[in-house]
């Protein structure tokens, strides 16, 4: 039984892009149904956006089965767990003059749109925990994913003194449970990948310690070859490399490895407002996958060109029921 939020959008979503949330929503839970498995890409600030207090629920009903996300989503659901209250939001951030934007940084706040991260309280207090997990797999030659240190972290349990959010509503806590697979493609591009990189670059840590993006890739064809005999689908929420690089694995694994067995993608929906354009991958249109190998003819299609922040919570809120 549907509840009230998919009942309003059932009821009122009709046309243009939110029939396309509906239509998205349905063949998603589809998918679900047919016992497909589902990838979650999420790019952009998500995890800052507090996506996980609905996003942590649907890793928790086994709706999504791997996440591609960025180093900034992967570490600022963690961030917004330990340093909530230390957070200040900027309603007005349009206004703001260069001089703003100083006052802001000398105050240690580093400004996400309307939203800014106390660097001290955030970046500072996972940075003295993280380290020290790093450096203990580094004198033991092992080696990890960044996911696989940050779910040493949160299971450690060292970091429980400084909870300021209902930890249900940590989606990472909730993969960590699980032992969710994750890929992190561009992890370097991250707080946490810069800080790891300062180690490496004083002597302190050695840069073999971190699995690499070869290795995600390497990892990621494994997982979709022994998980896509009911099909895989592919939910993007915004663009970049969070969904570019897994994406990619269907025509890797089919042209390169020639395993011409392999099935393609079997479900495709992208939340952007990047518009098509010359040279635009996130704002092409799906059926120019096709000619990349990644999609199907018959692969049901959707974009919904519109806020993932408004649209990403009303599709898990359908897959939820709620």
């Amino acid at each position: 039984m549907k509840g009230p939020i998919s009942q309003f959008i059932e009821k009122h979503y009709l046309h243009f892009n939110s029939a396309s949330l509906v239509d998205a929503a349905k063949a998603y839970e589809q998918q679900l149904a047919d016992g497909a498995k589902m990838l979650v890409s999420m790019a952009g600030a998500m995890s800052t956006a507090e996506i996980g207090k609905i996003f942590a629920e649907v890793i928790r009903q086994d709706k999504v089965h791997i996440i591609s996300c960025t180093g900034a989503n992967l570490e600022e659901d963690i961030m917004n767990l330990v340093a909530h209250s230390h957070y200040e939001r900027v309603p007005n951030y349009r206004d703001l003059t260069p001089e703003d934007e100083w006052a802001l940084l000398e105050r240690g706040l580093n400004r996400v749109t309307d939203t800014c991260i106390p660097e001290h309280e955030a970046f500072r207090r996972l940075q003295k925990h993280i380290y020290k997990i790093w450096k203990e797999a580094d004198d033991k030659g092992e080696r990890y994913f960044p996911h696989e240190f940050m779910y040493k972290m949160l299971l450690s349990g060292v970091l429980e003194e400084y909870y300021e959010i209902d930890l249900k509503d940590s989606w990472m806590y909730a993969a960590a449970e699980k032992n969710l697979p994750i890929i992190v493609p561009g992890w370097e591009d991250s707080t946490m990948g810069n800080i790891f990189a300062s180690y490496v670059i004083k002597g302190d840590l050695k840069a073999s310690t971190m699995k690499s993006g070869i290795e995600y890739m390497t990892f990621l064809a494994d997982w979709y070859s022994k998980n896509s005999s009911n099909g895989i689908g592919f939910f993007q929420i915004g663009g970049g490399i969070a969904g570019d690089f897994p994406i990619c694995v269907v025509p890797m694994l089919y042209q390169d490895m020639e395993m011409h067995d392999v099935p393609f993608w079997s479900y495709f929906c992208q939340i952007s407002d990047s518009t098509t354009s010359y040279g635009s991958y996130s704002g092409a249109v799906p059926n120019e996958k096709i000619t990349w190998g990644k999609l199907d003819i018959k692969t049901p299609k959707f974009i919904i060109e519109s806020d993932a922040t408004i649209v990403a919570p009303l599709i898990f809120a359908y897959l939820l029921d709620l």
